[in-house]
């Protein structure tokens, strides 16, 4: 007997970005998922019904009296896995923070049982409004996951922090919340840190000292904690990858400017997963020119010197009950060179995992052993970088002290 379609109800409130949530929709139905739309009135101006129908396949609700005999305000959120609203305008948020049920969409969400997740869209003012802020707060500490809206053009000829995220990048929200369940927000009203890719030490304009990481795995651990209802700041280095909807990326480049971001971001962090591959050495000197090559001559040699620890760091400065997780790649003496790293970073945890040739860097899959500084050892088998990630917050979760009470 095949299981039932996972029920989603996919909520749109009138904004400009309505037409994204076409594209969500479409991803969500042709993954198997049994889709019923619930725009607000207004949201009927910018896509109306019969697009909504089409794509789902399903009848459009719209209005609390269509079908009474059915009680569609108490039905729709008693039956759905998942509330997904996409766009959430700053009206949207307010009402589903005070609790009217003005509407179905209100009424669907005081009914729900299920998770919810809102991705909201809005001009920059009113997303940093005190009032936006403190209904997104209220909806976070209920357990609600509120996605961080991107940056980028705007309605208009404005730019800035408002922009729906990528569909693909909301749909891979919705996948990641469904999978957990009603018990997967264990990490709400936390800030957590990731770092990911690789840092570049500049020879000269043309020229760096890198590595191969691609940043996968830290996108994998910023991506599920967004589902698991953290705030979340991605520091991130050299990668060619989409931002993952709900984090905020700090785009970096050098190991020293992966510091200075690390670090600012880690003074409210409830914890720091540094997943980054970051230069162990630099250049003594920047060469401001490209350096040529010469006919018969050797180049000179590149002196280096000691890159920053960036995990060192944040084990000797770490504020009282935040949580460090390193990661150690290692080629040899995996075990053995990984304890003596968590020791002599002071981490709480270290991700150890070989790597080599068609190892790890660039690859969609990762195993791993996770150490603890209590003398725990955890073996990861050789999965998807996701299902490594939701270990590494696991256990992260499981040493967090519990929040004070009201």
């Amino acid at each position: 007997m095949t299981s039932p379609k996972p029920r989603v109800v996919l909520g749109v409130s009138a904004g400009i970005a309505a037409y994204k949530a076409c594209e969500l929709l479409r991803r969500l139905t042709e993954s198997g998922h049994d889709v019923t739309v619930v725009p607000t009135a207004d949201a009927l101006r910018f896509v109306g019904e019969p697009t909504w129908a089409a794509l789902s396949g399903n009848p459009v609700s719209s209005r609390v009296w269509d079908g009474v005999a059915e009680v569609p305000h108490v039905r729709l959120g008693q039956a759905a896995d998942l509330v997904f609203v996409a766009p959430a305008t700053a009206d949207l948020l307010a009402r589903a923070a005070n609790g009217l049920a003005d509407d179905l969409l209100t009424n669907t969400l005081l009914t729900a049982r299920c998770p919810v997740v809102f991705a909201p869209a809005m001009h920059t003012e009113m997303w940093e409004h005190p009032a936006t802020r403190a209904n997104v707060a209220t909806l976070r500490a209920r357990g609600v996951v509120v996605v961080e809206p991107a940056s980028g053009r705007l309605t208009g000829k404005d730019t800035g922090t408002g922009r729906l995220p990528d569909p693909a990048e909301l749909f891979e929200v919705a996948r990641h919340v469904l999978a957990r369940g009603t018990g997967g927000r264990d990490l709400a009203g936390r800030h957590v840190v990731v770092s990911a890719g690789g840092t570049r030490e500049a020879i000269d304009p043309v020229r760096f000292i890198g590595n191969r990481s691609s940043g996968l795995q830290g996108y994998a651990l910023a991506r599920t904690a967004v589902a698991r209802g953290a705030r979340v700041t991605l520091v991130s280095a050299n990668v060619a990858l989409p931002e993952p909807a709900g984090a905020r990326t700090v785009p970096t480049g050098s190991a020293e400017e992966m510091r200075r971001a690390v670090l600012e971001a880690a003074g409210t962090a409830d914890a720091v997963v540094m997943a980054a591959a970051v230069a162990d050495f630099r250049p003594s000197g920047y060469q401001g020119s490209k350096i040529k090559k010469t006919e018969g001559g050797e180049p000179e040699p590149i002196r280096l010197v000691k890159n920053p620890d960036i995990l060192a760091e944040l084990g000797e400065t770490r504020h009282p009950g935040q949580v460090i997780v390193g990661f150690a790649a290692e080629t040899e003496n995996v075990l053995d060179n990984g304890r003596a790293k968590l020791a002599r970073k002071r981490s709480d945890l270290l991700v150890v995992n070989q790597v080599g040739e068609d190892l790890t860097f660039g690859r969609p899959d990762n195993a791993a052993v996770i150490l603890g500084a209590d003398g725990s050892q955890t073996e990861v088998p050789r999965g998807a970088k996701e299902a490594l990630a939701e270990i590494v917050w696991d256990l992260v979760a499981a040493r967090f002290a519990p929040f004070p009470p009201d």
